[in-house]
């Protein structure tokens, strides 16, 4: 008895710890919440999962993004960014100009410099993206860096391999990161063949079996590839066949995802974000030169889109993507157009888009009619009766899978990206999204998103709101577990 006395009373101790613990180190309200009625309410196991799963990183950075180790060169570049922005700004359109404080937001927290003269193309589905990286490849000179959460052993898997074992037989720098996780099915063959063919290539923390949980937790969800420091790709697609939507009738599932090319200055900050990671991942030291980042002159272009971008992880101080988005919604005046598969906002965002709705612009959101996950679909459809009050129209794509990550604003800006509008994009992951602020582009880009909404299946809010009892109380109770999806 007097055992079974000893042992409540330190279960009691160490669960007022892991509570303070929790308390302390959880940015989020709603999270702190959760994690706390988890601990309270599932005795040891909701311990350990928050030990696994719930740890603040951004406060214990997963490691250092600080490329340049001497600070008075790191404090000049830092003043060159603000002066080469403040100049682009300057010497931009009023559209440009309209948009200053999310421009000046990024420089700021994220030193992520506006840059002018890109070119832009938008690339819709894998179809019209893999022909392009695989010019794109084949036209290296110097160096190729690539990045993904995704890359899969199949058929363009194994053709982007060929090619860039073939650029390194050549004697062109080929290096990859890969995400342990999301490409598990490339750590034998494929890896193996492009170290054997040249190819440097390792994985984004390693999952290593006694912490599994906790680095499964933390992922490399960008997809980015920077070739010769001028050429770059950016967006939702992956590496796999799944991406590629064939002839009619060849395939079950029709897959719409939408990347990016940027030719320009705009490369370099996502040039910078490789760097870091792959000095991380590779244990290298790798420092800026003139062949990583080549002189403004040097990638001057015939394009005039203005471009910069956003990224976060666990090792940024402030959640840059989710306030980027959220200042675009602030700004505009007419019309948000969002596309996410996956859809758990938080209330931040939940609110802003109320907020814009009820001001009498016009917002649209897009997302999957049937998703790959049960659970996060009900939690996502916990969301929709309220956004439908506040007059937001909610468009469920019915004629695949919509994989896309984007939003146009008052058709003067353009987000693309790999950062889903859910708590993992923009807490826990390493995400990267680009902002494109040009008519153009956003009117492109908002043509598209009128094309799928044509595919899509409008909720009506008077019998979303009626729905029986039985049918919303599961995704009632899949929203209390949101914030740890």
């Amino acid at each position: 008895m007097n055992w079974l006395l000893i042992f409540e009373i330190a279960y009691l101790i160490i669960l007022v710890l892991v509570c303070l613990r929790i308390i302390y180190d959880t940015r989020s309200t709603t999270k702190t919440l959760a994690y706390l009625l988890l601990a309270i309410f599932v005795p040891f196991a909701g311990m350990l999962f928050y030990f696994s799963f719930g740890i603040n990183y951004r406060k214990r950075k997963m490691y250092s993004k600080k490329l340049i180790a001497d600070d008075s060169i790191s404090a000049k570049l830092k003043e060159n960014i603000y002066r080469y922005s403040k100049y682009m700004f300057d010497e931009s359109s009023a559209d440009v100009q309209s948009s200053r404080e999310l421009a000046v937001m990024l420089v700021k927290d994220n030193m992520s410099p506006l840059t002018g003269h890109n070119e832009v193309k938008l690339l819709v589905n894998g179809e019209r993206k893999f022909p392009e990286v695989l010019q794109a490849i084949q036209n290296a000179r110097h160096h190729i860096h690539m990045e993904y959460y995704i890359y899969e052993d199949d058929e363009i898997g194994g053709a982007i391999a060929d090619a860039l074992i073939k650029k390194a037989k050549e004697g062109v720098t080929v290096r990859f990161i890969y995400d342990d996780f999301g490409s598990r099915s490339i750590r034998k063959k494929i890896v193996r063949r492009l170290g054997e063919g040249g190819v440097s290539a390792f994985p984004f923390y390693k999952i290593i079996f006694i912490a599994f949980a906790n680095r499964l937790n933390y992922r490399n969800h960008r997809k980015i590839i920077v070739i010769d420091g001028s050429t770059a790709f950016v967006g939702g697609i992956n590496v796999s066949d799944r991406y590629i939507n064939h002839a009619a009738g060849t395939r079950a599932l029709f897959w719409r995802d939408t990347h990016l090319r940027i030719d320009g200055p705009g490369v370099l900050y996502l040039q910078y974000l490789f760097l870091c990671d792959w000095n991380f991942c590779a244990n290298d030291k790798l420092q800026p030169d003139a062949f990583f980042f080549p002189q403004s002159s040097t990638l001057a272009v015939k394009g005039n889109k203005v471009v910069q971008i956003a990224a976060s992880g666990p090792d940024s101080d402030m959640p840059t993507i989710l306030f980027s988005l959220l200042q675009a919604i602030n700004l505009a005046k007419e019309e948000i157009l969002i596309t996410t598969p996956y859809f758990i906002p938080g209330e931040s965002l939940i609110d802003a888009l109320m907020v814009s709705a009820l001001g009498g612009i016009a917002v649209k959101l897009l997302v999957p009619g049937l998703s790959d996950s049960k659970l996060v679909n009900a939690a996502a459809r916990s969301y929709y009766g309220d956004l439908l009050k506040a007059g937001v129209e909610i468009y469920l794509y019915n004629k695949g899978f919509v994989h896309a990550k984007t939003m146009v604003t008052d058709r003067k800006i353009a987000i693309v990206g790999t950062a889903n509008m859910d708590y993992r994009s923009f807490d826990l992951n390493f995400e990267v999204n680009a902002i494109v602020y040009d008519r153009d582009t956003a009117g492109e880009l908002a043509e598209v998103f009128y094309k799928d909404i044509a595919e899509a299946e409008k909720i009506n809010m008077a019998e979303w709101i009626n729905r029986p009892a039985w049918k919303k109380l599961p995704e009632k109770i899949a929203r209390l577990v949101s914030p740890l999806l």
